[in-house]
């Protein structure tokens, strides 16, 4: 599906809406347009797949479950509905040690970020992510 404008599409997954709201602001520019936002994994899932991101900015703890849960369920719903590309995810979270990252890198995070040291890295990552979407 081509987009109609330059505008990169990013959905917000994190539990707590304060963080939301902070990186929504912090994303607020004509090249990103915040798409949707939830806060559990069936309500992120549901929010993906409706809103078809170009990017996913991801917490590791989500309410009733983790980030891991979306990232599989995303790519298990794209699969089943033989979709086309899946959106880069940037894992954005304060747990940040090595046994997380080696994690979600390897079920298919494009890049992991500490919010507590990396706050300011991540608009320069979803820039920077991949685009696979026509």
């Amino acid at each position: 599906m081509a987009r109609t404008d330059s505008s990169l599409k990013v959905f917000l997954a994190d539990d707590s809406a304060l963080i939301r709201t902070r990186v929504a602001a912090m994303l607020a520019a004509p090249a990103m347009t915040i798409v949707g936002q939830g806060s559990t994994p069936r309500a992120c899932i549901d929010g993906i797949r409706a809103s078809r991101p170009d990017v996913v900015v991801l917490d590791v703890q989500l309410e009733g479950g983790t980030g891991i849960d979306v990232l599989r369920g995303v790519r298990e719903a794209a699969g089943a509905a033989g979709a086309g590309s899946l959106p880069e995810f940037i894992v954005f979270s304060n747990n940040a040690e090595d046994a997380y990252r080696k994690r979600y890198l390897a079920e298919g995070a494009h890049v992991f970020l500490d919010k507590s040291t990396q706050f300011d890295q991540l608009a320069g990552a979803i820039a920077a992510a991949p685009r696979h979407r026509e």
